[in-house]
């Protein structure tokens, strides 16, 4: 099977965020599951997208963290259709079907940039009692001031549009710095909560651009530098607050207190009561090889 390391919302090698991506040959099913999560683990990313071909320009994907299987994997789908378009199996400007335990999802790519359709956009909960605000900022390491936007309290809010994370809002780029979160405390509230982890986010004043940080320790990820799927939430709640509207789009900054800064975009678009967001950025290879998977088979020597 043939891997490549690739850097996703980022126009140059060392920024965004890496993601392993597995290309299984034609005709074959996926490994087993835990051989997947194994490789995942080996190549040491904190996703890795393992890529079977159902014919034309329909693929179904699985993704790994080195800790567990995942529905959806925002960067690591950006990585996956980058490879496919450069490897020639797909064609820019040529719509794809990515199937996902999230989903069917719509995928385009114009030029170096790949845009891929969010999943159900959910809003699974406010969390706004004073105890639970508490709790959440304090194992963020952070005092439990929420922002206001336009005389709106900016709640943290459980939402998904594949996978769920707690969007958390912070007043400004010195309280997004000054998260240090107790990552086991974090890890056993994101399993109460049933989320993924905590995306972390504080406006500019452009309307258009955020500054975020995400969280996800319970599956072994300490902090990403880009995830397509919980700034895919994070235009739902933008929306559900009223802060954007039909056909705005949004840049997310990224990875800037990890040294790999990375942009985030995102288009909004409602139409007769339907929501459809889409989330994308450019990508670039890093390195590629082979992977032998050997089945070990009993045998006898001869003496």
């Amino acid at each position: 099977m043939r891997f490549f390391i690739v850097d996703a919302f980022a126009d140059d090698l060392f920024g965004g965020n890496p993601a392993g991506v597995v290309l299984i040959p034609d005709g074959e099913p996926f490994p087993e599951d835990e051989t997947m999560r194994k490789t995942a683990a080996e190549l040491r990313y904190s996703e890795t997208a393992f890529i079977r071909t159902l014919g034309g320009n329909e693929f179904e994907v699985r993704y790994f963290t080195p800790a567990a299987e995942v529905d959806l994997c925002g960067h690591a789908t950006i990585a996956s259709f980058y490879v496919l378009n450069k490897e020639g199996h797909i064609d820019s400007g040529i719509p794809c079907i990515a199937r996902t335990k999230a989903g069917a999802l719509a995928i385009d790519i114009f030029g170096k940039s790949v845009f891929m359709e969010m999943g159900e956009a959910k809003s699974l909960g406010v969390i706004d009692g004073k105890a639970a605000l508490d709790e959440l900022y304090g194992v963020m390491g952070i005092e439990a001031v929420v922002p206001e936007a336009d005389g709106t309290p900016l709640f943290p809010e459980l939402v998904s549009t594949g996978l769920p994370d707690i969007m958390l809002a912070v007043s400004g780029t010195e309280a997004l710095a000054a998260i240090r979160p107790d990552f086991p405390a974090l890890s056993a509230l994101s399993e109460r909560y049933s989320v993924t982890g905590v995306h972390a986010f504080c406006r500019t004043d452009d309307p258009s651009v955020l500054h975020c940080r995400n969280f996800a320790p319970l599956y072994d990820i300490d902090e990403e530098a880009a995830t397509g799927t919980a700034n895919g939430a994070l235009t739902y709640y933008l929306y559900r607050k009223e802060l954007i509207g039909d056909g705005d789009s949004l840049v997310f900054l990224q990875g800037e207190a990890m040294g790999r800064p990375s942009e985030v975009r995102a288009r909004l678009s409602v139409g007769q009561g339907d929501i459809r967001i889409q989330v994308g950025g450019p990508a670039v290879i890093l390195a590629e090889g082979s992977i032998n998977l050997y089945r070990i088979l009993p045998f006898l020597r001869r003496i």
